[in-house]
């Protein structure tokens, strides 16, 4: 081989980027041109297997322009946004063809459910570990990964087959809805100042009131007019602009924790505890199983959640970190958020299902729902520029709790029709509006900042939890009343009852500052 003299290192080049031994004769170099026997070429390295798998798992810079403005934070909390509103539009909007694929389908309500509690029983098992792993590994990478996910199984929910394809699909969905939802929390309350938390989780949970706000009228639109499948098919777009907003407007992981060992046992005795507790209730509600199988799925869940437990406390790195447990905000702030989300989602099976048996339309049935995240979108944005500046977050949620605590006793005796509906649900919503940021940022605030994604999966985990049983319980009461009038008074108590835990969670929650023990388990 001939090599001018001061050229030996483009030779090397040359090779390392074809990636095999050649023959060359360089007649001419200029800079990042050369001539190779006459033929002029120029030189572009191929990527390396290390670089593409840099890209793919490394978090990208925000541009200059964006993190050197003081106002960022924003950006991110508004990007977070999308996720917010999309995960909460999706968990909305579903209720609405509980009847379309009941009929597709030939199926009962207990089996059509499962299109929702597949979903949210996959997130309420993903959530922490995809917290902690975001917390290890970055945060918005996992955001990002999480939407593409979602994204993907959104459309193929749409293409779905059968009603089982339909549930399999779902399960995609919610993993990659977990991967968003650990985060979500995290990445607002890493971005914005301290003392703008509660504003930035306030916006975060209006954006989440807004998706639950457009998904019954969305739904009821779609299913009326183009079918259950354009249900799902709605995710994607929004998708789209939500991945490429997030590539470019949120900031990087800063404080980071090891990973650690992963509890695969708890998450396995967590899974079998939720599913099979669910499936239970299903088989009691009408979902065709024998007598016998539902006693033996009680008793496995009883035993997962005793197996759970004990793991918790033993397990070197648990799903569920016991220290933090044991600081009475996260504690009482996780089973106000459980009970918050029960009353949210309870009233989405039930109204659908009273309005519509009496006659009225699915879009009929979606407007009147509107009432009651339209209400939760106002507090949520509006409750700092009403409620006196003192008020603690802890009183918050508890004059939010007295608001929906009375209006769930007040649907008691009034009757379930749309002029009565329509307030009291917009009532109901004005109550968790209030509740929810701030039981959000008592929680948030004493979780340390590199546990933030755990932190945030347990909130979530919390969410997914209360959605579930809302669900559950609900077809449990229509199922044992036979429907009807009995059968929504019945489902309106267990919704009160849950308001009142929630209201014990708020009345007897941390009052000031965190003990010297509690200040130790952080």
């Amino acid at each position: 081989m001939h090599e001018p003299a001061g050229d030996s290192h483009l030779i090397t080049d040359l090779r390392s980027c074809l990636g095999l031994a050649v023959r060359v004769t360089v007649t001419e170099y200029f800079g990042s041109r050369c001539t190779l026997r006459g033929m002029d070429t120029r030189m572009t390295p191929r990527p390396s297997r290390k670089r593409w798998r840099a890209v793919l798992v490394q978090e990208r810079a925000r541009p200059q322009g964006i993190r050197a403005w003081p106002n960022a934070w924003w950006l991110a909390v508004g990007t977070v946004c999308f996720g917010a509103f999309m995960g909460q539009l999706d968990a909305s909007i579903v209720t609405l063809t509980y009847g379309s694929l009941g009929a597709q389908f030939h199926t009962s309500l207990a089996a059509v459910e499962w299109v929702s509690l597949a979903y949210l029983l996959t997130l309420v098992a993903l959530v922490v570990p995809a917290g902690r792993l975001a917390d290890a590994h970055g945060r918005k990478l996992f955001y990002l990964y999480g939407f593409a996910v979602f994204t993907v199984a959104s459309a193929a929910c749409g293409l779905a087959p059968s009603l089982g394809v339909l549930v399999g699909f779902r399960v995609v969905q919610a993993a990659g809805a977990a991967m968003m939802q650990a985060n979500s929390v995290a990445l607002v309350t890493t971005s914005a100042p301290r003392e703008k938390m509660r504003t930035a989780l306030g916006v975060q949970a209006a954006a989440q009131a807004l998706g639950l706000a457009l998904g019954p009228t969305v739904g009821g639109a779609l299913v009326s007019t183009l079918g259950w499948r354009w249900v799902f098919g709605v995710n994607v777009p929004i998708g789209v602009v939500a991945l490429v907003a997030g590539h470019y407007l949120l900031p990087r992981t800063r404080a980071r924790q090891s990973a650690g060992r992963f509890d695969g046992l708890g998450l396995a005795l967590l899974a079998v505890a939720t599913t099979s507790g669910l499936l239970a209730v299903s088989g009691v509600s009408g979902l065709p199983v024998p007598g016998w199988a539902v006693g033996v799925m009680f008793a496995v869940s009883a035993v997962a959640v005793w197996g759970f437990a004990v793991r918790q406390r033993q397990a070197a790195a648990p799903l569920v970190d016991p220290a933090l447990l044991k600081v009475r905000a996260v504690s009482f702030g996780l089973c106000g958020a459980l009970s918050g989300y029960l009353v949210l989602f309870g009233p989405l099976v039930l109204v659908p299902v009273v309005l519509t048996g009496a006659g009225a339309s699915e879009l009929t049935a979606g407007l009147v729902l509107t009432a009651l995240p339209a209400g939760f979108a106002l507090a949520a944005t509006g409750a700092d520029k009403v409620l006196p500046t003192t008020l603690s977050d802890r009183g918050r949620c508890v004059l939010g709790a007295l608001v929906f605590t009375a209006a769930l006793a007040g649907l008691l005796v009034l009757p379930l029709t749309v002029a009565w509906l329509t307030p009291v649900l917009a009532v109901i919503g004005l109550g968790l509006g209030s509740f929810t940021p701030a039981n959000n940022t008592m929680i948030m605030g004493a979780v340390p900042a590199r546990s933030a994604g755990t932190g945030g999966g347990l909130v979530n985990m919390a969410r997914g939890l209360g959605t579930a049983l809302g669900v559950a319980l609900v077809t449990l009461a229509l199922h044992l009343a036979d429907g009807g009038a009995a059968g929504a008074r019945w489902a309106v108590l267990v919704l009160l009852g849950a308001s009142a835990l929630a209201l014990g969670c708020a009345w007897f929650g941390p009052r000031g500052r965190p003990s010297p023990a509690e200040e130790a388990a952080r």
